[in-house]
């Protein structure tokens, strides 16, 4: 089912991410300038799933490859209860951490206290954020007492995961990666498909220092858009890019890169520089974010930028 390549593959690589439904999937699904499609499936529920996949197979049935993302040990929201004077929230999953605690919300833009937590995974705020907080969104608590407990990929991801292996995907990206039962559990699921392991936080950092073992069929990325939040102090992403890349040399950078593609026309120099460093230190695959793909216009400013980058210094 999936795309071979019509033309050489370049020596440095990009993935973006995208949806069937989107008006501009079917463009940049056979753009060859692509080495592949993230599906990110906190996008879509599991009744929607069949249909998104059947796009692919109609509309597109000779794409270049496509990884189907799923949300292993990550944080999410599943309701939301903005009362008058507090706000109280549901998890995907049940936790464990020591209260009164700090949670960030909207990649680090917004905060609130949790004051306490019932049943493992209804969480009540003194207070709320800024914000509304809505189901889906992501949510971290950078308290190092934090235990996400139960099973690493829930009842509705293995249902998405059988949707998926049915359509033909081979390939899979496991988020919050922690520990090498992460990636057991999942292998149980998708066999000797391809996993890209995200590594989004301190425990994944750990992982990756000291226990990830390199293997066929298993590579490393640097989730950024919620490691660089995870870190204690900005600064240490650095570090961690560094760590990632030293353990798999077929890691990919994901995420905050041409950034200033979203507000002007005109990559800013420290787009390109960025590019740069990440090439020099030994990156050969990279991944924009969630928010330049979501748009027709964006996402192609992004990806010329990009491949005008490849084509003068990545030679």
């Amino acid at each position: 089912m999936f795309w071979e390549g019509k033309m050489k593959r370049k020596k440095l690589e990009l993935l973006v991410t995208l949806w069937p439904s989107f008006p501009h999937f079917k463009r940049f699904a056979i753009d060859g300038r692509l080495a592949g499609i993230r599906l990110n499936s906190a996008m879509v529920n599991k009744y929607e799933l069949d249909n998104e996949l059947d796009i692919i197979k109609k509309e597109v049935p000779d794409h270049i490859p496509m990884y189907f993302d799923i949300k292993g040990r990550q944080l999410r929201v599943t309701e939301s209860f903005p009362y008058p004077d507090h706000l109280e929230l549901k998890l995907n999953h049940t936790i464990s951490v020591k209260t009164p605690t700090i949670v960030l919300f909207k990649a680090g833009a917004d905060y609130a206290l949790m004051d306490r937590i019932v049943d493992g995974n209804h969480l009540i705020f003194e207070g709320g954020p800024k914000y509304l907080v809505d189901p889906g969104e992501s949510l971290h608590i950078r308290d190092p007492s934090l235990v996400v407990t139960g099973p690493t990929i829930l009842p509705v991801e293995v249902e998405k995961v059988e949707k998926a292996k049915k359509a033909g995907f081979d390939k899979f990206c496991l988020s919050y990666v922690e520990g090498k039962r992460c990636i057991d559990e999942f292998r149980d699921y998708v066999g000797d498909a391809h996993i890209v392991a995200k590594i989004e936080n301190k425990k994944g950092l750990d992982y990756v220092a000291n226990h990830f073992k390199k293997k066929p069929n298993l590579s490393l990325m640097a989730a950024r858009g919620d490691l660089y939040v995870e870190v204690d102090k900005p600064h240490h992403i650095l570090e961690a890019l560094k760590l990632i890349i030293s353990k798999d040399k077929e890691a990919c950078a994901g995420s905050r890169m041409l950034l200033s593609t979203i507000r002007s026309p005109v990559p800013e120099c420290s787009d390109f520089s960025e590019l740069a460093w990440l090439y020099d230190i030994g990156y050969r695959n990279m991944m924009l974010c969630d928010e330049i793909c979501l748009k027709e216009e964006l996402l192609a400013r992004a990806v010329n930028a990009f491949d005008a980058f490849r084509q003068v210094y990545a030679k």
